[in-house]
């Protein structure tokens, strides 16, 4: 229970080493690739337009990212007095009237959590609808805050894929700024060729994962319980599983790290307990 309190809801984990890694290599990569485009591409070859439009995604790339490290994925709300399992043992759960699922016990937390609800080990608390844990943002990834982590993706490549055009076809000669600057657009290639192979498979699968209305982890439960069994296509439209994550605003709202959230617009509210008879 320490461990869970002390991973507060909305913080991002400052006790895992390799969070803190990815944070700061993606700030350094970012910095990096903004200081080889406008000192050694864009200021040289084409106009300072063109630098502002780079700046300005960058900085949504920014606010994305701290949108996502920030926010609370979804956390699961710890009760106030413990659970008695021995009491839980010998009682039956009952259906959530709201769900055709069974709310479930987490004895690490020691809570109820709703359904779709799963537990990270890493952040030690229980997360609605956790798609994974993601050590580039040094959070979860959940119901609460998957908008600001595929915004993310999506800036993160955007820039990305505009290196490619100056570094692969208008590469200053060599004698114009010196061996420096085909070192530095040489290692921005190769950045951009990796982060954009990453983002964009982390992108589609994302995206392929909302629309099919199944996360990663129900996925991979049901590969491992039911491996015969046929998958039965969700009844929502994508549209509306899109909304689910991006909001039912208009969809260019979809682009910023702000706006309706499930917390404030109607999405799922879950108490502290369900109808259990403990």
């Amino acid at each position: 229970m320490g461990a869970a309190a002390a991973a507060g809801p909305g913080r991002c984990r400052r006790g895992d080493p390799c969070g803190a890694l990815c944070l700061v290599l993606t700030y350094l990569s970012v910095a990096y690739a903004d200081y080889v485009i406008l000192v050694h591409i864009l200021l040289h070859l084409w106009c300072p337009f063109h630098a502002v439009v780079f700046n300005l995604i960058v900085f949504m790339l920014l606010a994305c990212h701290t949108c996502a490290v920030f926010a609370d994925p979804g956390m699961v709300p710890l009760p106030d007095t413990a659970i008695d399992f021995s009491d839980l043992r010998s009682s039956t759960p009952h259906k959530n009237d709201r769900s055709n699922e069974d709310w479930t016990v987490c004895n690490r937390c020691e809570a109820y959590r709703p359904p779709r609800a799963h537990h990270c080990r890493i952040c030690h608390r229980c997360v609605r609808r956790m798609d994974h844990h993601c050590p580039w943002i040094n959070n979860c990834v959940g119901e609460l805050n998957q908008k600001y982590f595929i915004q993310f993706l999506f800036y993160t490549g955007t820039p990305l894929y505009t290196c490619w055009p100056p570094l692969g076809g208008a590469l200053p000669p060599p004698t114009w700024h010196g061996l420096e600057v085909c070192a530095h657009c040489i290692i921005l290639l190769v950045e951009s060729i990796l982060f954009v192979l990453f983002v964009t498979v982390i992108f589609y699968d994302q995206v392929v994962s909302i629309i099919r209305d199944e996360t990663p982890i129900e996925q991979l439960n049901r590969l491992l319980k039911e491996t015969r069994r046929e998958v039965v296509p969700t009844r929502k439209p994508k549209i509306a599983l899109l909304r689910e994550v991006f909001g039912r605003g208009f969809v260019i709202c979809w682009f910023f790290p702000c706006g309706w959230s499930p917390q404030s617009g109607g999405g799922p509210a879950y108490s502290y307990l369900p109808n259990y008879d403990v």
